[in-house]
């Protein structure tokens, strides 16, 4: 189905019907298939249209033992999703897929599934996505150079700048470098783009998350912090002069502080957000709260679009034993920010 031809129909959606979100279902050999399959036996707070192969899913339904019913997905009416039932925009694999067994030659119908959605997105046709799990690896296995969604997305939408977020356990983290080796992290923060970074946090804290007044607090790169230099200058010449500059634009700021304290409660009570220097500088302490239930988001693109917080599982694809939590918040949050959205659209329309 040709997502250009979806714009074309400029559909509106009726006030009373809850956010329609496009859910594309991963890696074909792990674990995305099998949650979207479990999607249709849920009540959640959105119409879900799950974006890939149907027979990859019917598949997968009669091996999880799981009564499916597809519904293929028309933009022109888009039917509330029933029990049982699953809305899909169908996108064809390049070959079978089979549980487990990852194939380079599906690398290109993984990111056709994100294209989709994308485009779909920004023809406001959708009012989010939600994404489950990819395996990296495969894509570049592939050649095709992939780090990951986040940067997907953003080259696809034209975006200059994007922040990865992730929310759980109480906590919002995220991310001033994303998917680096520790090697490069260093050389990787500078600071044109760590002012970046915290302008478009606030930004979407404020306009995403209706936050009037975020404060955020920011960690150092270093152990203690840098020791007023003594084991690293990142700190002094980098960072403090950042937040100095964005204090006196009205910002608010604290740090930087050592990551080994800054989690501790009583640092995080009056917080909205922690931004890390680096992935495992943050994540570790938010997965550890709300591992199985936590969501990563994706801030600065010009649609909303959240994700689970855990890999492909292969090990676990087609077993029935993967857990949905993680996919079920994603898409309850997406479904509460496109909320928001079009609350915010009315009162200016």
């Amino acid at each position: 189905m040709a997502v250009a031809a979806f714009g074309q129909l400029n559909i509106k959606h009726s006030k009373i019907k809850p956010p329609l979100i496009a859910v594309t279902a991963g890696e074909p050999a792990g674990i995305g298939p099998d949650l979207c399959v479990e999607l249709a036996q849920r009540r959640l707070p959105a119409r879900i249209v799950v974006v890939a192969d149907r027979e990859l899913l019917r598949g997968r339904a009669r091996r999880l033992r799981v009564p499916l019913r597809l519904v293929e997905f028309s933009p022109a009416d888009p039917l509330k999703s029933s029990a049982g039932a699953l809305m899909v925009c169908h996108v064809p694999l390049e070959r079978p897929a089979a549980a487990g067994r990852l194939d380079p030659s599906n690398s290109r119908y993984v990111l056709r599934t994100l294209e989709t959605a994308a485009d779909g997105c920004r023809e406001g046709m959708f009012d989010a996505m939600v994404t489950a799990p990819l395996q990296k690896s495969v894509i570049n296995d592939a050649g095709i150079p992939f780090t990951g969604h986040t940067e997907f997305l953003a080259e696809r939408t034209g975006t200059e700048h994007v922040v990865m977020m992730l929310v759980g356990g109480g906590m919002r983290v995220a991310l001033a470098t994303t998917h680096l080796a520790l090697k490069d992290v260093a050389r990787a923060i500078t600071r044109e783009g760590l002012e970046r970074t915290l302008r478009v946090l606030r930004q979407d804290l404020i306009r995403r998350f209706s936050v009037a007044a975020p404060r955020i607090v920011v960690a150092g790169l270093n152990p203690h912090a840098g020791e007023s230099g003594f084991l690293g200058r990142e700190e002094t010449e980098i960072i403090v002069p950042v937040l100095e500059k964005l204090r006196r634009a009205g910002f608010d700021l604290v740090g930087p502080l050592p990551a080994d304290t800054l989690f501790h409660p009583k640092r995080l009570k009056d917080c909205d957000c922690v931004l890390a220097m680096y992935h495992d500088q943050g994540l570790p302490v938010l997965k550890y709260a709300s591992f199985g239930a936590g969501v990563n988001v994706t801030l600065g693109l010009p649609f909303i679009r959240t994700s689970v917080d855990h890999g492909t599982a292969l090990d676990l694809a087609g077993s029935g034993r993967a857990e949905i939590g993680s996919l079920v918040e994603a898409i309850k949050l997406a479904a509460g920010l496109a909320g928001g959205d079009r609350n915010r659209k009315r009162r200016t329309a």
